[in-house]
C-alpha cells in the first residue's frame, strides 16, 4: 500500500520494472494469452501474429499437432463480468480455428485430438 502511494504522489502509474517488462514486450514483439483450469491459470508468451494452432504448440506439441479449435475469452471481459459462467451467458466466449490470431490477454481453452 505504501508503495502504491508513493508511486501516485509523484504522479507515476507504472514502476520501473513494468516499464521495462513492457517496452521489452514491444521491442521483441511478444503478447501473452492465458489458459486456466481447475487446478491452475498460466500465462504464455508467444510472438504477436500467432495462429491459435501454434499458441496451442507452446503448452505441447501435440496440442498444435492434434488442435481442432479453441474457445476464447477476451481477458477484459473476464475481468469486468468475473467467471465463465456468465460470458458464457452473454455469448463472449468466441469458437475458433485454425485461422485465429491470438490477441494480448486471450484466456484460451484448447480443444485437440492426440
Amino acid at each position: 500500500m505504501e508503495r502504491e502511494s508513493f508511486l501516485h504522489e509523484l504522479g507515476i502509474q507504472h514502476s520501473g520494472l513494468e516499464q521495462v517488462i513492457h517496452e521489452g514486450y514491444s521491442l521483441l514483439n511478444l503478447i501473452t494469452f492465458f489458459t486456466s483450469g481447475e487446478k491452475e491459470a498460466r500465462a504464455w508468451t508467444i510472438r504477436k501474429g500467432s495462429f491459435a494452432p501454434q499458441a496451442a504448440g507452446e503448452i505441447h506439441s501435440d496440442f498444435e499437432r492434434g488442435f481442432i479449435r479453441a474457445e476464447v475469452i477476451k481477458y477484459k471481459d473476464l475481468d469486468s463480468l468475473g467467471s465463465v459462467h456468465v460470458i458464457k451467458e452473454k455469448g463472449l466466449l468466441h469458437v475458433e480455428g485454425h485461422e485465429y490470431v491470438v490477441g494480448d490477454g486471450d484466456v484460451m481453452f484448447f480443444r485437440f485430438n492426440v
